[in-house]
């Protein structure tokens, strides 16, 4: 029974993760036909569709590299208990994080730890989990990759669910360019709405 649950969890986990990966991936693709404006950091060289595609692909070929259980063995209690609270991080991640997508619409960009870039016709996206939050996506990469490495147990997620903390140094350098080019529109957002523990009772108008 506790296998067959596992089984059908995995089996959704990777098939949310497929989209949650090739969804943004084509959005990549759209935003890089887009006139860009304000930018920071290596963003002119390294956030190219070419150069995202290939740091993809290079990704995803570390994890099937180190697709490999960890030698763990858990009891039925705990092994039930640790898919739950993998479920619980990993799928509520993967809808925050598709939501953040629709809710940016034209305004969803490509970013990286390189570099943070804007359009020229950059709006300050405030609607949807940005009422709440003000950085959802990032939120939902972490809670998902925390949750993935308790559903799926593998040395690729040990390396993977570490690594995701890097979209905090990702989000810090988009502040600065969002500072940059909004001003005092950006400071009464940031006063109003916290940067990672989302506050649901709060609405920006």
């Amino acid at each position: 029974m506790l296998s067959t649950i596992e089984h059908w969890i995995r089996v959704l986990t990777t098939l949310t993760g497929i989209a949650a990966i090739l969804i943004p991936l084509l959005g990549f693709r759209r935003a890089s036909l887009r006139v860009r404006g304000r930018n920071s950091g290596a963003a002119s060289r390294m956030l190219r569709w070419p150069v995202m595609l290939v740091q993809t692909v290079f990704f995803v070929a570390i994890g099937i590299a180190l697709w490999r259980p960890l030698p763990i063995v858990l009891s039925p209690g705990v092994h039930l208990s640790i898919l739950i609270i993998g479920g619980l991080l990993y799928f509520p991640g993967i809808a925050l994080y598709l939501w953040g997508y629709q809710t940016l619409g034209r305004m969803f960009g490509i970013s990286s730890g390189f570099g943070a870039t804007l359009y020229q016709d950059h709006k300050l996206v405030r609607m949807g989990p940005y009422r709440y939050v003000r950085h959802p996506m990032y939120l939902a990469v972490i809670l998902a990759a925390f949750g993935a490495l308790l559903i799926f147990r593998t040395w690729a997620m040990v390396l993977y669910a570490p690594l995701s903390l890097g979209v905090i140094v990702r989000a810090k350098r988009e502040e600065r360019l969002l500072a940059e080019e909004f001003g005092e529109e950006w400071k009464s957002y940031r006063r109003d709405v916290n940067g990672w523990i989302p506050e649901l009772r709060r609405k920006v108008k």
